[in-house]
């Protein structure tokens, strides 16, 4: 029997009720499966995570190496959200309707898990093959300027990183939500979350070592010194323990095929039949932009809010290790040898705050959902936006304290002084709540506003994920541009993050549909409803 709602802003939103499906394909029944079998399903988000991680705290200081200013380093990162726009709506949509005998996830996660290897390995070889392709053939230890032909080939498997990335978000997260079951939706996202944490912690764990071109002293080339080799050594691993966690949620995640006679009831007796089945699984542009009118009343609200939260987030995302380079260690990428070594020691700090942030991100990551229950998810959303707020007014005051007490740009000092740099890594440290909070509750809002609703989990995952390319594409747009026009390296950005952290909680306190406290962890997200 549906549930009750009041839609929109304001009302309660009861969760139980409808297990339609408004795509047009019957979705299995819901699997009761243990919840070790559920944490190990989800187990790929984890090799997912690892290779973000790595591309998040080395990439975008590593392709200042090869000669991309600081000011366009961030347009790099805007196929991602353009890749993201197209990419997830569609593969959520084509995998709601999958009738592979695999499963309906299962297929577009192994073949977007093996582009993002065929990628990784691109992008961290990218000074080898540019040297073939014809840069310079002087030791990287004597020649410091532009190799702009790695330099394409960095972006063009960074492109094809991003792309692989937004291939498999959506269907991971709808696997979770089809195998959550009586665990209830914020329990497999807490879950989902936990893995990314472990991904983060192993990833930035690995980016802030020194000592990969040690362990492989094969990695190092003519054209590819130690900081170069570690990235390489890096990506390396990652690959590995991708593939890894690939196998096990292949094996584990036992999923019911679309349209299973055993379980849908629905077997297709004529060849007329199953022709007319095969019509309806064809997905189009338009069929996808159709769907968006099923979208749950509230869901309009949550949108909103996601862009804004990732709008104040993706600055830090984008240069977090480059201003531990820039403003606390004052480095330069381009500099003197000096400058160089110090913007690197920086990243590698950069590094060790992200891992900080990662701990901090899977301990409130298994507090979420008693957060929830006691004071509302929207509630918990408005606080974590106004943690970010406070957060990144803090990188700000961080970054002047530090230009100050050493009376120099930012681009002259090398020195790092010993309380900005405790300073910052508590900074870091303390972003991994609201970090948590940003990587489940809006997913669990989404999965449980469905189950009220009906729809498809997969294409509603996908159009939540819109919500976070905008921001992207406006941040990877503006924010170089931003920064140069000030002519104060990461401040300004980050200074406008926190003014706009700000006005999402203030949105989010307004806007965001009240759900439940009562059912927020009690509901199960069955794949397809």
């Amino acid at each position: 029997m549906p549930g009750r709602r009041r839609g929109g802003h304001g009302g309660e939103v009861e969760l139980s009720g409808s297990n339609g499906d408004d795509n047009g394909a019957a979705g299995p029944a819901p699997q009761q499966i243990s919840l070790v079998r559920l944490i190990f399903s989800c187990m790929v988000a984890g090799g997912v995570q690892y290779g973000w991680a790595l591309q998040l705290s080395l990439l975008t200081p590593y392709v200042q190496t090869l000669g991309l200013s600081h000011a366009l380093s961030s347009i790099m990162w805007l196929c991602g959200p353009v890749a993201g726009f197209v990419v997830q709506p569609c593969v959520g949509l084509w995998s709601d309707k999958c009738r592979s005998r695999f499963g309906r996830r299962r297929p577009f996660l192994l073949a977007g898990c093996t582009m993002i290897c065929v990628a990784v390995i691109v992008v961290g070889f990218s000074s080898d093959i540019g040297h073939a392709l014809g840069d310079t053939k002087e030791h990287c230890s004597v020649y410091h300027g532009p190799r702009w032909h790695a330099a394409i080939v960095y972006v063009l498997g960074f492109w094809l990183l991003d792309l692989s990335n937004n291939a498999v978000q959506g269907p991971a997260r709808a696997l979770m939500a089809d195998l959550s079951g009586t665990h209830g939706c914020n329990a497999a996202n807490a879950i989902f979350c936990s893995w990314m944490a472990v991904g983060n912690i192993l990833g930035y764990s690995s980016g802030s070592s020194g000592t990969w071109h040690k362990w492989f002293p094969f990695l190092l080339t003519r054209s590819c010194c130690e900081a170069c080799a570690n990235l390489k050594g890096a990506f390396l691993i990652a690959v590995v323990f991708l593939l890894i966690c690939l196998v096990v949620t292949l094996i584990v995640a036992k999923e019911v095929p679309l349209g299973d006679p055993a379980q849908s009831g629905a077997k297709l007796n004529s060849k007329d039949g199953q022709a007319q089945s095969q019509n309806e699984d064809r997905v189009s542009f338009i069929d996808i932009f159709k769907a968006f009118k099923n979208l749950p009343p509230g869901m309009p609200s949550v949108l909103l809010v996601t862009s804004l939260t990732w709008l104040s987030w993706f600055p830090f995302i984008l240069y977090d290790t480059d201003w531990m380079g820039r403003e606390v260690y004052h480095g330069n990428p381009s500099g003197t040898p000096a400058q160089i070594d110090a913007y690197d020691r920086g990243v590698r700090q950069g590094a060790l705050g992200l891992l900080l942030n990662s701990v901090v991100l899977m301990i409130t990551s298994l507090l979420i959902e008693p957060m929830c229950r006691k004071l509302t998810p929207r509630i918990v959303w408005v606080i974590s936006n106004m943690t970010m707020f406070a957060g990144m007014a803090g990188t700000t005051i961080i970054s002047t304290w530090s230009i100050r007490d050493f009376h120099g740009s930012v681009q002259n000092v090398i020195t790092a002084d010993g309380e900005v740099r405790a300073a910052a890594l508590a900074t870091f440290a303390a972003l991994g709540f609201p970090l948590a909070v940003l990587y489940s509750v809006p997913f669990a809002v989404t999965a449980q506003l469905v189950v009220n609703e009906g729809g498809g989990q997969g294409l509603c995952t996908g159009v939540l994920n819109i919500s976070v390319v905008i921001p992207q594409v406006i941040i990877a747009l503006g924010a170089g541009p931003w920064d140069s026009l000030f002519g104060k390296g990461n401040i300004p950005a980050f200074a406008l993050a926190s003014a706009i952290a700000f006005v999402a909680g203030v949105v989010g306190m307004l806007k965001l549909p009240r759900l439940s406290r009562k059912n927020f962890k009690s509901v199960g997200m069955a794949g397809g409803h």
